[in-house]
């Protein structure tokens, strides 16, 4: 594979040699530690060479790079003014995307899109860096569209929204906290009365449990630790 690097305007991959997976928020194993080989201490004065750059739209999320994909988020205004106001939500109109890219070419293999009007603050575009694992690839909006494609063709296997759904308000900064697999199970932070975290099974989206209320849920992703020999889930 190769290191990807995202901006609001372009998805661009470098030549690495021998680079890792890096299929979720942290890398592959939660702690930001690359595993690839060849990393370079230094950029050089020249810069490095661009293999394929890519345009896409407005975003904060990272990319997931798995079995040869990249899989990016990214939103497409079309009305709407970003004030990039701290103190206030943004009301835009647009459409949020989910796409796969070839890592060696930089083709688009596929791409779904959907509407959906943004009232958060610093509205350009998702948040949350996709989840990929065992064939899946679970994607986040920062308005709460949670969903599970097969990461080979991009169909549908299941999907959630966190507002219909669990009832929960969308944070003022909209979801962040990347979904997290363990296992079997799909954990995410949603909002809601009781339901602040949810498990949920990751083939089916089938609810396993909730738990906790807040006035708010935060936007730090949830991670497993082992203590004492007892696995935890951390949020």
């Amino acid at each position: 594979m190769k290191n990807a690097i995202l901006t609001t305007t372009s998805l661009t991959l470098l030549s690495i040699a021998n680079a890792a997976d890096w299929p979720r928020w942290l890398g592959p194993n939660g702690d930001s530690v690359w595993q690839g080989d060849g990393i370079i201490a230094k950029i050089p004065n020249d810069g490095l060479n661009t293999k394929w750059e890519v345009e896409i739209g407005l975003g904060y999320s990272g990319p997931a790079v798995a079995d040869g994909r990249v899989f990016a988020m990214d939103y497409l205004k079309e009305s709407g003014d970003i004030a990039n106001n701290a103190g206030a939500p943004d009301s835009l109109k647009g459409i949020e995307r989910v796409s796969c890219f070839d890592a060696g070419t930089g083709d688009l293999i596929w791409q779904h899109s959907y509407e959906r009007d943004y009232t958060v603050s610093y509205g350009g575009g998702p948040r949350s860096t996709p989840t990929v694992a065992d064939g899946k690839v679970y994607t986040l909006g920062a308005e709460g569209d949670l969903i599970c494609f097969e990461a080979e063709t991009g169909r549908i296997v299941w999907s959630k929204q966190f507002s219909t759904d669990f009832g929960a308000d969308t944070p003022f900064w909209g979801h962040a906290a990347h979904p997290l697999v363990h296992q079997d199970s799909l954990y995410c932070i949603v909002g809601g009365e009781g339901s602040v975290v949810v498990a949920l099974d990751k083939e089916t989206g089938e609810e396993r449990w909730r738990a906790l209320s807040a006035g708010k849920q935060g936007y730090c992703a949830p991670s497993i630790i082992t203590h004492d020999g007892i696995e935890q889930l951390i949020i």
